[in-house]
């Protein structure tokens, strides 16, 4: 498929997360501005300074002033804005973080409508409220916005109960309304989350998932005893992996438990990596018990990566049931890719249940169900799991494939015909 049309368009991308964050929204934003640039379009970035998922502004930002960055022989530009990050992300203490951001990000944008017109506006969510400066932005200048989502990150505090004030979440819901009303597109990641975001709106939401590298990110079946040992692993262990963020939605905690009563069983071993703020509580807890069938891993390096996730024989998904169809993991495109076994926690009826199920390339279980986690475990470091392997690959590598996913996308994004000021944009992506 050949580029784009581009005419010297622009784009100005607005979200909290950006690269070099290797994990989450972040990884994904930066990726959609590196495709921006490589085909041709100018790329603007109003985001923070790199903090996700360790809860803390990572070397060598300092998170004291603004930061311009630019790029690719100025065809990317990112502006950092500093923000406050709570090392332990209370309710409240999100809704300051997000605040901060607002504020900075906004004096940000107040700045850019002194600087050539951005023809397209990317608000990535959440926070929901940068819609307000995708929508600001237009006032002035003009341009269209597309708003994606990609956690509802209301429901989300309300179900998991991050926040309880009824009177706050009417507010919230009915700001979230009023940017959903006024945006030109909106879009999110799964089919789960488009019929939430539907109920909200009458306007047609746009499917845009999330996707992966699958040149970067493949299967080296070949080779996994050697890279057991890598990591310190004997040649026959069982790996059970968690990889991502330790935070509330997850429900990590039944790992632990898991572990303890599966830690007879020798050559089950567990993998927790990754960053978070519920990390020392899980170490904590593992001590505790004495479980040495549990290592704790820091993220690893994007060049390693491959191998790592290669390296094991079980990929959990960890969701609580509050969580189903709030967001769609991450993670789990990437562990397809790699022909990796996910073992995932979700409701029957769910996009992610119904994926997994329909296409046989995973296996469900209830979530919060550690009784069912721990039989599943087992189960699936018994028995033959080629075939299921095998369909993930095979899915990743027809639908979920980053350069597919982006052009397609992108090339939708019609230009407005100069003799028509009341044309519409439309971004359509066939699915």
């Amino acid at each position: 498929m050949k580029k784009p049309e581009t005419s010297g368009k622009s784009v100005l991308i607005i979200g909290i997360n950006f690269s070099p964050e290797l994990t989450g929204i972040g990884k994904y934003t930066g990726e959609m501005a590196d495709w921006l640039v490589k085909n041709d379009y100018k790329c603007r970035v109003v985001t923070s300074f790199p903090y996700y998922p360790f809860w803390k502004v990572q070397a060598p930002y300092t998170n004291k002033f603004y930061k311009k960055e630019v790029s690719n022989d100025g065809m990317l530009t990112v502006y950092r804005c500093p923000l406050y990050v709570p090392q332990k992300p209370s309710g409240l203490k999100r809704l300051i973080h997000d605040a901060s951001f607002f504020i900075s990000a906004f004096l940000m944008t107040f700045y850019l409508l002194f600087k050539p017109k951005a023809d397209y506006i990317f608000c990535i969510a959440p926070p929901f409220h940068l819609g307000f400066l995708g929508l600001f932005y237009r006032l002035f200048r003009g341009g269209k916005i597309v708003y994606h989502i990609q956690d509802l990150q209301i429901e989300a505090a309300r179900d998991l109960q991050i926040l309880k004030s009824k009177k706050v979440f009417t507010i919230l819901f009915a700001l979230e309304r009023f940017i959903m009303q006024r945006v030109n597109v909106i879009s999110s990641i799964s089919g789960g989350m488009l019929k939430k975001i539907a109920l909200k709106t009458n306007k047609e939401i746009t499917f845009f998932p999330n996707w992966v590298d699958t040149k970067m990110y493949y299967p080296l079946n070949d080779s996994r005893e050697d890279l057991k040992k890598t990591w310190g692993f004997e040649a026959d262990d069982k790996v059970v992996l968690y990889s991502g963020s330790i935070g509330e939605k997850q429900g990590l905690e039944a790992i632990i438990t898991v572990a303890k009563e599966l830690h007879p069983l020798k050559f089950i071993k567990f993998i927790i990596c990754g960053t978070g703020p519920h990390k020392a509580t899980l170490v904590a807890s593992a001590e505790e018990h004495g479980l040495t069938n549990v290592k704790f891993f820091p993220l690893q390096e994007a060049h390693l990566f491959n191998s790592f996730l290669n390296m094991a024989d079980v990929h959990l998904i960890l969701q609580k049931r509050n969580a189903s169809d709030l967001m769609m993991p991450s993670k789990l495109t990437t562990i397809l890719a790699v022909g990796g076994l996910s073992l995932v926690t979700a409701e029957p009826g769910t996009a992610l249940f119904e994926l997994l199920n329909d296409n046989e390339m995973g296996v469900v279980i209830p979530p919060e169900d550690t009784d069912s986690l721990k039989n599943a475990i087992y189960d699936c470091c018994i028995r033959d799991n080629s075939s299921i392997k095998n369909n993930g690959r095979k899915y990743a590598e027809q639908y979920l494939n980053k350069n597919n996913i982006i052009e397609k996308t992108i090339t939708k994004l019609k230009p407005v015909p100069p003799s028509s000021k009341e044309s519409a944009l439309k971004f359509e992506l066939n699915r």
